[in-house]
């Protein structure tokens, strides 16, 4: 059941949108929205029907909270179901199908991203960026160096600066294990091109409002001097209802790093 809606979803709904690619939407079908215990997990049932991913594979949540959650947002699709607006079930979906079994790989695309995080690469000026870059990124560095031993080298400009492999295998023993907790760090590390960033989310020391400032210094410093742009936006309210869904799962799993 609903393999088909989420099927082939691009990771930015919104430039689908843009690009006139999304597929017409199906309306909606089923009548309630509920949540049972089943295998360790809680399903999502449609009707009584548990709901399927587009592996086929049951729609189950690890905790009540995050079944509660993906039970308000299939009960909020009215009266079609837009896969765009529901970005807790496309993030389970990509837990259920692409993480559980394939944690090892997941991991390692999280890690490159430390080797050129986008804190490591710092504005020479104006001395307002480089002091709101200071400002929102140093915090994070620090706490990986007092708590996983992590020293990283910075870099004015874009440059490639090769990292200390002793700084990189510290930083990857924060990278979590359990696959719903990975799989909400490595949604985020992509929404906000920062590794640290998504590692400090899923341990607290950022919340998401904080870590998705961050990770927009630059976009932000660019707008204020150059004007708001439409479809960027729209862009960015995407990503950041996203990171909203991952950081929602971070604070929910119920299981430790």
């Amino acid at each position: 059941m609903m393999t088909d809606i989420f099927a082939n979803q691009p990771l930015d709904p919104t430039e689908s949108a843009r690009r006139g690619l999304r597929r017409p939407l199906r309306q909606r079908f089923f009548e309630a929205v509920s949540h049972d215990a089943a295998d360790g997990g809680y399903r999502i049932l449609l009707d009584g029907r548990p709901v399927r991913t587009p592996a086929k594979r049951v729609l189950a949540a690890p905790t009540p909270a995050i079944a509660e959650a993906l039970v308000q947002e299939w009960d909020a699709q009215r009266p079609a179901i837009d896969p765009a607006a529901m970005p807790l079930t496309r993030l389970a979906n990509s837990i259920l199908d692409g993480v559980t079994e394939a944690g090892e790989a997941v991991t390692d695309e999280v890690a490159k991203y430390l080797g050129s995080d986008l804190l490591f690469y710092r504005a020479d000026s104006p001395e307002r960026l480089v002091a709101r870059q200071a400002e929102h990124w140093d915090p994070v560095l620090d706490w990986m160096r007092q708590a996983f031993g992590a020293r990283f080298v910075l870099a004015e400009g874009v440059m490639f600066v090769e990292q200390p492999d002793a700084a990189l295998a510290a930083a990857r023993t924060a990278i979590p294990t359990d696959p719903w907790r990975l799989g909400a760090v490595a949604a985020a590390t992509t929404l906000m091109g920062s590794a640290l960033l998504a590692l400090a989310l899923a341990h607290g020391r950022l919340d998401a409002e904080a870590a998705f400032t961050a990770a927009n210094v630059d976009e932000d410093w660019n707008q204020a001097l150059w004007g708001e742009d439409a479809e960027m936006l729209e862009r960015r309210a995407a990503r950041r209802r996203d990171l909203d869904a991952a950081a929602f799962v971070l604070a929910h799993a119920g299981i430790g790093a």
